[in-house]
């Protein structure tokens, strides 16, 4: 069994984009700049985006971080995409999600200018992906295929089963995994929690991307013995000998799984940081299409 060393892979790849920048700093050209809006004071939500403030300060980026109480209006909120849309000095933004229930989620979604678009949400870049043309592709399904590559693990021809069916990462995980692409070639069963005898159909997997938010929901009866396995949930549960009183766990049940797995990630410091690499990624390819 090998661990999929997310924190270490999305270290190597921000060193990569941070050449990168310090060439363009030395030609004079445009340093690629990456907002993020956050509304409220959601803990998972101000960690992560300070993750991605950090990781801009890292790789050499502009960042801009906005930050609104939660009882912003909608009205409110969709001005500030509208002025992020029309800022040409910003090459991509994010709107952290989840946001407050009077705020439509879609239609916050729908406001932001796909070519600025770097959590690759909007319908256009979604249904590019789809059709296998070029698009910002969602963060974290993004970040699986970086691992997936650069671990040099075969997918064409393997049994991919995902598990979870949301459309920021099981949806479109299936699909690029089904692309003629590599990674991708795979034959893919897209399960959720209608799913008939759900552990009987894991168990077929070669390559189980779990993203169902349940903790521990996967075990080891459930892994064929070699299977790779990717997990994407992050959950948080009661631990009295944390001094935060809580402990970060997967979906996947990890000691008894990595007895049968042949790679899989680890919670944290698995799939989470590649999410953030992701977003660096997509914000340089946002400013190198505005040159």
């Amino acid at each position: 069994m090998k661990i999929i060393d997310g924190k270490e892979l999305s270290e190597i790849i921000k060193t990569e984009i941070k050449a990168e920048v310090d060439g363009i700093r030395a030609r004079k050209e445009n340093i690629p700049h990456l907002a993020a809006v956050l509304i409220g004071d959601n803990p998972a939500s101000r960690s992560y985006v300070r993750s991605k403030v950090r990781s801009c300060e890292f790789v050499g980026f502009e960042s801009t971080l906005i930050q609104k109480d939660s009882s912003i209006s909608e009205a409110e909120l969709l001005d500030i995409i509208r002025e992020l849309n029309e800022n040409e000095d910003i090459d991509g933004f994010i709107v952290q999600l989840p946001l407050p229930k009077h705020i439509d989620e879609t239609k916050v979604i729908l406001a932001i200018d796909p070519a600025k678009d770097v959590d690759g949400f909007h319908p256009i870049n979604f249904g590019k992906m789809a059709q296998g043309l070029d698009a910002y592709l969602p963060a974290t399904p993004f970040g699986i295929l970086q691992m997936l590559e650069r671990y040099h693990i075969e997918t064409s021809g393997k049994h991919c089963v995902v598990v979870g069916r949301s459309n920021i990462v099981g949806t479109p995980m299936s699909i690029l995994l089904s692309r003629k692409a590599n990674p991708g070639n795979c034959t893919v069963t897209l399960t959720h929690s209608r799913t008939k005898d759900l552990g009987a159909e894991i168990l077929r997997a070669d390559i189980i991307i779990a993203a169902i938010g349940i903790p521990n929901f996967i075990t080891g009866d459930m892994v064929k013995k070699g299977a790779v396995v990717i997990d994407v949930g992050i959950n948080r549960i009661d631990d009295a000998s944390r001094k935060s009183g809580y402990r970060l766990v997967g979906d996947v049940d990890f000691d008894s799984a990595a007895e049968k797995a042949s790679f899989i990630t680890p919670v944290p410091g698995g799939v989470g940081p590649m999410t953030v690499t992701s977003l660096l990624l997509n914000t340089l390819k946002a400013s190198k299409l505005k040159v």
